[in-house]
C-alpha cells in the first residue's frame, strides 16, 4: 500500500486564516521571557535610588512615630502607609514585568485572543495523547535547550564569581553603602550578560520556532486541490450550472418564438426569430436565434403557432451572426428586414401603412 502523501506545499492564506481563527499561530516564549527580564532589570537600575529613597523614607517614619502612636493607631498607620510606599516602590515595576512581555506576545501573534484555545477538549485528557506530548521532538528539544539555559547560567555565575572573588571579600572592610553599590553593580553586570546570552538562544529558538510552525502548516497536494475546490467550487458542480442555467435561457427563448412577428432562415442551418412592435420598438428585436438542431426547433415551434418563416440565406446568416439575443438588430440590417417585415404584417394585415 502506498504511504501518506506528503507534505510539500506551502500553507495557503485560508489555511493560514483559518489556523489562527483557532489560536495556531507561530511564537517564541523565549523572546518573551527574555524581553519581560531585560525590561524589568532596565526599569530597576534606572529607578534604583529613587526605589531605595522611598523604601529608607517610610522605615524612617515608621521608627519615628513608632513611640508616640498607640498600638492600634500603630497598625492603622502601619498598613496604610505600606501600602503607599508598595505603590510608589513595587507597583511600577511589576506592571513593567507585565506590560513588556504582553507587549513582546502580542508583537509575535499580532495581539490574537482566540476563544477556541480556552475550549473544553475531551481528547486532551487522554493519557496516551499525553505521553506522546512529553517524549515528541518539540518537548525534547525544550528539554535540551533548559539544560543549555541552565549550563550557560551556572558557567557565567562561576566566571564572575571566580573573578570578582578578592573585590567581593574587599567589600567586608568598605563601607556599607559603597559596598551595596558595589554589589548592586556586579549583579546589574550578571544579569545583563546573562541576557545577552540568553538573547542568542532566544533568536536560535525563534527560527526553529517559525521553521517548525511553517513545516507543521504545510499542505499536501490533494488539501491544496480540495480547498480550490471549496473556494473556487467544484468545476463539476460548476459546468451542471451553466448547463442548467442555459436550459433555463433556451426554454425562455422558446416560449417567446410564438410572439415573434417573422423567422427568417437558412434555409435549417440558421434560423432567427424577430418582433416588432411598432408604437415600443424602435428597430425588430431578436427574440430567439439558433443552428442546425436548434435552427430547425425555431422553425417547428414558429410554424404550429402560425409565425410566417420566411427564407433568405444571406440574410439568416448575417443576423445569427452580428445580433444578440434579445437586442435590437444593426441599422445595416434595417432596410432588408422592414421589406421582409413590411410583406409579412401586409399579409397578416397587421398593419397598412408605409413602409418606416
Amino acid at each position: 500500500m502506498a504511504g501518506a502523501e506528503e507534505k510539500t506545499e506551502k500553507a495557503t492564506p485560508k489555511k493560514r486564516r483559518d489556523e489562527r481563527k483557532k489560536g495556531n499561530v507561530f511564537m517564541s516564549r523565549d523572546i518573551v521571557l527574555i524581553a519581560g527580564m531585560l525590561g524589568s532589570f532596565l526599569f530597576i537600575r534606572m529607578f534604583f535610588s529613587s526605589i531605595v529613597e522611598n523604601a529608607r523614607d517610610y522605615m524612617v517614619k515608621m521608627f519615628s512615630i513608632g513611640p508616640v502612636l498607640e498600638p492600634d493607631q500603630m497598625g492603622q498607620s502601619t498598613a496604610v502607609e505600606f501600602s503607599l510606599t508598595f505603590l510608589k516602590c513595587a507597583l511600577p515595576m511589576l506592571l513593567v514585568a507585565i506590560v513588556i512581555p504582553v507587549i513582546a506576545t502580542g508583537t509575535q501573534t499580532r495581539f490574537l485572543f482566540a476563544t477556541k484555545k480556552l475550549a473544553f477538549k475531551l481528547s486532551n485528557l487522554s493519557p496516551l495523547k499525553g505521553i506522546k506530548k512529553i517524549f515528541s521532538l518539540k518537548n525534547i528539544l525544550e528539554v535540551l535547550k533548559s539544560l543549555l539555559k541552565i549550563i550557560v547560567l551556572v558557567y557565567i555565575l562561576y566566571t564572575i564569581l571566580m573573578g570578582d572573588f578578592i573585590e567581593i571579600r574587599k567589600t567586608m572592610d568598605m563601607d556599607l553603602t559603597v559596598s551595596c553599590v558595589y554589589m548592586l553593580e556586579m549583579i546589574y553586570n550578571m544579569v545583563m550578560r546573562v541576557v545577552m546570552v540568553f538573547f542568542v538562544i532566544a533568536c536560535l529558538d525563534f527560527m526553529y520556532q517559525k521553521w517548525d510552525f511553517e513545516r507543521n502548516m504545510k499542505m499536501t497536494k490533494q488539501e491544496v486541490k480540495e480547498e480550490f475546490k471549496q473556494m473556487e467550487g467544484d468545476p463539476q458542480i460548476k459546468g451542471k450550472i451553466r448547463s442548467i442555467q442555459r436550459q433555463r435561457a433556451l426554454s425562455r427563448m422558446m416560449q417567446a418564438v410564438p410572439q415573434a412577428d417573422v423567422i427568417i432562415k437558412n434555409p435549417t442551418h440558421f434560423a432567427v426569430a424577430l418582433k416588432y412592435d411598432i408604437d415600443k420598438d424602435a428597430a425588430p428585436i431578436v427574440v430567439a436565434k439558433g443552428q442546425d438542431e436548434l435552427a430547425r426547433r425555431i422553425i417547428m415551434i414558429g410554424e404550429a403557432n402560425g409565425v410566417t418563416v420566411i427564407e433568405n440565406k444571406p440574410l439568416a446568416r448575417a443576423l445569427y451572426a452580428s445580433c444578440e439575443l434579445n437586442s435590437q438588430i444593426p441599422e445595416e440590417y434595417y432596410g432588408a428586414v422592414a421589406e421582409i417585415l413590411v410583406y409579412v404584417f401586409k399579409m397578416n394585415k397587421k398593419w397598412s401603412g408605409g413602409t418606416q
